[in-house]
C-alpha cells in the first residue's frame, strides 16, 4: 500500500488481540530501500514481503531498521538481512537485547541522527523510551510521516513499561514539525496525528485518576483487583496486559511519593524448581522450532510438486494421442 511518495506498507493480517488488525513492515525510499521492522520469525511475514516485492516493487532491500527488540518486530531481522544481503540498523540498546537475532552487518542508531536513503528524504532517529527502554521512532519530516513501532498503535492503546518516560516521549512526538501521518507497527495508519497523540495522553491521565479514585475508597488493593474494577469488559486474553498497565501507573505514583506500598511475599521456588522450569521452556521452544522447520519443509515440498512432473508416481506416465479419423 502506498502511504506517501517515499513510503509503502506491507500489512500482514493478525488475529492476536495484542496486535490490532495487522502488523506492518514499512518500505522507505526507492531503488535501495530501508525496511522499518522485520516482523516475526514466521513464514507468513516472509511470504507477504516476498509477494509484495515481486508484485509491486522494482527495488532491493539495503537496510533493515528496528523500532525495538520485541520479537514481533525483530525476530525476522536475520532472515531479511540474509535473504536480501541487507544491513541491520538498530540502536545499541536494542542490539544488546537481541544478540542472537543480529546478522553480521550491523550499524548502530543514535538519537537525533539522520539516515540517508536512496531517492528519499532524510529519516531522523528519535529515542522514545516508555513502551520498552530501547524504543525509537523514525521521522520522515519532509513528508510528515512518523514511524512509531509500538509507541503509538493504530487501533488501541499500547503496553507501557515506564509511564513517566512514555508520557515524555509522546509529548516529544506531538511537537514534531510538519507531522501529518503516523505509521504504527500494528493497526491502520493515523491521519490526524496530533489529536491522536493528545487522546493517548488524556487516556493515561484519566487512567491515573481512575486508579487513584479506586485506592481512595480503601482498603489497600492489589493491581489485579484494580484491573478487574477498571477493565471489567476487557477481552480475557488481555487481562495480564491490563494488569501490567495498572502496575505501570502504580510505579509512577510510588515514584512521586503518592502511594504507600505494602510489600507482598513471593511464592518460594527452589533452585530445582527454577531449573525444571527452564528445562521445560527450552524443550517447548525446541519443539516449536522443529515444527516451524517441518512447516517450511512442507511448504517447499508443495511448491516443488506444483512446479514439477509427478515422477514419484510413475515409472512411465500415460501418454495420449488422437485416434485417427
Amino acid at each position: 500500500m502506498q502511504v506517501s511518495e517515499s513510503v509503502r506498507a506491507v500489512q500482514v493480517p493478525e488475529t492476536n488481540p495484542m496486535h490490532p488488525q495487522f502488523t506492518t513492515i514499512y518500505l522507505v525510499g526507492r531503488g535501495q530501500v530501508l525496511t522499518i521492522d522485520s516482523g516475526a520469525d514466521e513464514e507468513r511475514y516472509r511470504w507477504m514481503l516476498r509477494g509484495y516485492l515481486a508484485a509491486t516493487e522494482k527495488a532491493e532491500i539495503a537496510q533493515c531498521a528496528l523500532t525495538h527488540y520485541h520479537a514481533d518486530h525483530s525476530s525476522n531481522l536475520r532472515w531479511i538481512c540474509d535473504e536480501f544481503e541487507a544491513e541491520a540498523v538498530v540502536s545499541r540498546a536494542t542490539a544488546e537485547r537481541i544478540p542472537d537475532r543480529l546478522p553480521a552487518a550491523v550499524r548502530h542508531l543514535e538519537d537525533g541522527h539522520d539516515l540517508d536513503l536512496e531517492q528519499a528524504p532524510r529519516l531522523r532517529v528519535i529515542s522514545t523510551p516508555g513502551h520498552s527502554p530501547d524504543s525509537v521512532c523514525f521521522y520522515l519530516e519532509d513528508e510528515g510521516v512518523l514511524f512509531t513501532g509500538d509507541t503509538v498503535l493504530g487501533a488501541a492503546t499500547t503496553a507501557v513499561q515506564d509511564l513517566g518516560a512514555y508520557l515524555d516521549s509522546l509529548r516529544r512526538l506531538r511537537d514534531l514539525p510538519n507531522l501529518r501521518l503516523i505509521c504504527p507497527g500494528h493497526g491502520p495508519i493515523i491521519d490526524e496525528p496530533i489529536a491522536y497523540i493528545d487522546a493517548y495522553i488524556r487516556h493515561r491521565e484519566q487512567r491515573e485518576r481512575d486508579i487513584v479514585a479506586q485506592l481512595a475508597e480503601g482498603p489497600p488493593l492489589t493491581s489485579w483487583e484494580i484491573m478487574e474494577r477498571l477493565y471489567a469488559q476487557i477481552d480475557p486474553r488481555l487481562r495480564r496486559l491490563a494488569d501490567a498497565n495498572v502496575r505501570t501507573h502504580l510505579a509512577k505514583l510510588e515514584q512521586e511519593g503518592r502511594l504507600r506500598v505494602h510489600p507482598g511475599r513471593r511464592r518460594p521456588r527452589s533452585p530445582e524448581d527454577e531449573a525444571r522450569a527452564r528445562a521445560e521452556e527450552q524443550e517447548r521452544e525446541a519443539v516449536l522450532r522443529k515444527a516451524e522447520e517441518y512447516r517450511e519443509q512442507s511448504r517447499r515440498r508443495a511448491l516443488f510438486l506444483h512446479e514439477n512432473p509427478p515422477t514419484e508416481e510413475w515409472l512411465e506416465p500415460p501418454r495420449y494421442e488422437i485416434v485417427p479419423g
